[in-house]
């Protein structure tokens, strides 16, 4: 349980900041005319986020665990990391916002795999948090942690497209988004701490 609680905070906290691919999938939420036509592209976005997880879990996983030195190095630069990358997003400002027009189904798609996959600071949240954060686990807590990761990464995405349909307009002022960046940095800072606690 501790693994599965594990992986839901870290994955809550890394996909929360506002970036190009929470904004576009929130976007289609709130441009589209009916719910179900946002679809595509949070399906989209969640079955990247699924295979850069499973990708970064299972092959470094592999790797990693035949050398106890490198999976200290790794553990204490994730550390460092996620420790800057908390500094950062808590005084990020966000006072603008992007509007999307309202796309078809291909282009939906073929835009959520560019700002998913072609995303360099979300193949190094996975590959250098999400990754490294399984070397911890082994055998069914393991499956548990990259259980967890996913199942947040799914329920994000629909979550931004409900409220975007909810609200059909994205936020002018820019608070919201802010007011996600601070609980995203607290949530990252939190899983610092617990690491660190831990690194021995």
């Amino acid at each position: 349980m501790e693994a599965f609680l594990h992986g839901m905070i870290l994955a809550f906290g890394l996909i929360l900041p506002l970036g190009v691919q929470n904004v576009f999938v929130f976007s289609q939420g709130a441009t589209q005319q009916r719910l179900i036509l946002a679809l595509p592209a949070a399906i989209t976005a969640a079955l990247c986020d699924t295979l850069l997880i499973l990708l970064a879990v299972f092959g470094l996983s592999v790797i990693v665990l035949q050398f106890e030195w490198l999976r200290l190095v790794l553990m204490g630069v994730r550390i460092v990391f996620l420790l800057y990358m908390g500094y950062s997003i808590w005084h990020s400002d966000t006072t603008t916002s992007q509007k999307s027009e309202t796309l078809p189904v291909k282009k939906q798609v073929l835009f959520a795999l560019s700002v998913s996959l072609l995303n360099p600071h979300a193949i190094l949240d996975t590959i250098g948090v999400i990754g490294t954060s399984a070397l911890k686990y082994n055998g069914t807590e393991q499956v548990l942690f990259t259980a967890a990761c996913v199942f947040i990464s799914w329920l994000w995405f629909f979550g931004l497209t409900l409220a975007g349909a909810s609200f059909k307009k994205l936020d002018g002022s820019g608070k919201l988004m802010n007011f996600f960046n601070k609980c995203s940095a607290i949530f990252i800072w939190a899983t610092a701490i617990y690491l660190l606690t831990g690194l021995r």
